[in-house]
């Protein structure tokens, strides 16, 4: 090996999504926690089995809605109020219902690029390279087989009773991934 050799953590892989849950609920039980999941298509109630919380991104998406809807607004109302106050056909200058459709346009709009950004931001994308790529067999991760990875950075992980515990699990099989 080389000297400058680090591992990234474990990983398990399994042949069937049924047996992905179960190994991560155990994951759990036992009391890891950096541990994440890789399947060709998602799996109800594993998110919920790995422990893993909600997303912030519909609050990131409400918080930019709301930035748009006051942003279009305040536009409208300092250039027909203050910048331009041009009184047509007796209307006032502030007329808000006319301000309705560009609002909502803005709303929509910042609402939407908040949830892309935001989206990529959360994820730590764009990612060219992660270590979690070394592992033997990983190609079938988006065609046929799961995999469950525990991090060495988790508190819990031992490198001899981690791979006793996942190869408890009864994988296909359990590697090493460096990083």
């Amino acid at each position: 090996m080389q000297d400058n050799y680090q591992v990234y953590g474990l990983v398990a892989e399994f042949e069937t999504s049924d047996q992905l849950l179960a190994a991560a609920r155990a994951t759990k039980d036992a009391g890891y926690r950096k541990v994440e999941s890789y399947t060709p298509f998602a799996v109800e109630g594993l998110n919920e089995a790995l422990g893993q919380r909600k997303t912030r991104l519909p609050w990131l998406v409400l918080v930019g809605g709301l930035l748009g809807a006051a942003t279009g607004f305040l536009m409208q109302t300092i250039a027909s109020v203050y910048d331009y106050p041009w009184l047509v056909a007796g209307r006032p200058y502030f007329s808000w219902q006319a301000f309705v459709p560009i609002t909502f346009e803005m709303t929509i709009l910042l609402a939407a690029g908040t949830a892309v950004f935001g989206m990529l931001l959360l994820n730590h994308l764009p990612r060219h390279y992660h270590p979690i790529f070394n592992t033997p067999g990983f190609k079938r991760a988006s065609v046929d087989r799961f995999f469950l990875a525990i991090e060495a950075a988790d508190p819990r992980y031992n490198p001899t009773e981690t791979t006793e515990f996942l190869r408890g699990l009864n994988p296909l099989r359990v590697s090493e991934v460096g990083c």
